[in-house]
């Protein structure tokens, strides 16, 4: 799979490690430049390159962007139109300034994402599981129930399932929370489920009792 990531932060960095060991070709980019990128890129090995967010938008099967949720405005829209976005961004006000309208709980994050990125696919993933347990916690031996959870909330079926698959692929299980709306408000901070690291039938056990 080919893969774009935009933001080289912990969360960007660490899936870009985990894709390249699983056969991945990654392309990352920051608001610093491709320059600054140099030595992530040559840890990663011949799978990774450094390039624009432009070109690292057109470059993905499907694009991770993990960024401070509050510099999504800065996304140029049309490089992202047509791909799957995973959206792994986390709003914190005290970083990301005020939303009233994700306060006032009109809204989630995600979806504001997907209104600046039409014409793309958004898939809320990656953003509930630290850093650390992401970049140590797969273990693709493991039957699916029994590997550590990852959430995936989308409206779109097909972009879920190409998310899921690589998360698969990357040691864990897929575990579906709805819509961007319902789903995108069980895997923001705060809720029961973030931050909290479960197995798969773990994880599916406790999205059935809160949704009960």
């Amino acid at each position: 799979m080919r893969i774009g990531i935009v933001g080289s932060g912990t969360v960007g960095s660490t899936v870009a490690r985990l894709a390249v060991a699983a056969g991945d070709e990654v392309a990352l980019a920051n608001r610093r430049g491709p320059e600054s990128l140099a030595p992530l890129v040559e840890e990663l090995g011949p799978q990774a390159r450094a390039g624009t967010v432009e070109e690292a938008a057109r470059f993905g099967d499907l694009v991770l962007v993990s960024i401070p949720f509050g510099r999504i405005g800065t996304l140029p829209a049309p490089a992202f139109a047509g791909r799957v976005v995973v959206d792994s961004n986390n709003y914190y006000p005290s970083r990301d300034g005020q939303f009233p309208e994700i306060d006032a709980d009109e809204t989630t994050s995600s979806e504001l994402l997907a209104a600046h990125l039409p014409g793309a696919k958004v898939v809320k993933a990656f953003n509930t599981m630290y850093y650390a347990y992401l970049a140590d916690g797969g273990e693709p031996a493991k039957p699916l129930d029994e590997r550590l959870a990852l959430f995936v909330a989308g409206d779109d079926a097909e972009a879920k399932a190409l998310v899921g698959s690589l998360i698969e692929a990357l040691g864990y299980t897929p575990v579906d929370t709805g819509g961007l709306a319902d789903g995108g408000r069980l895997q923001q901070p705060g809720s029961p489920i973030y931050a909290k690291q479960m197995t798969a039938a773990e994880a599916r056990s406790e999205l059935q009792g809160l949704r009960s």
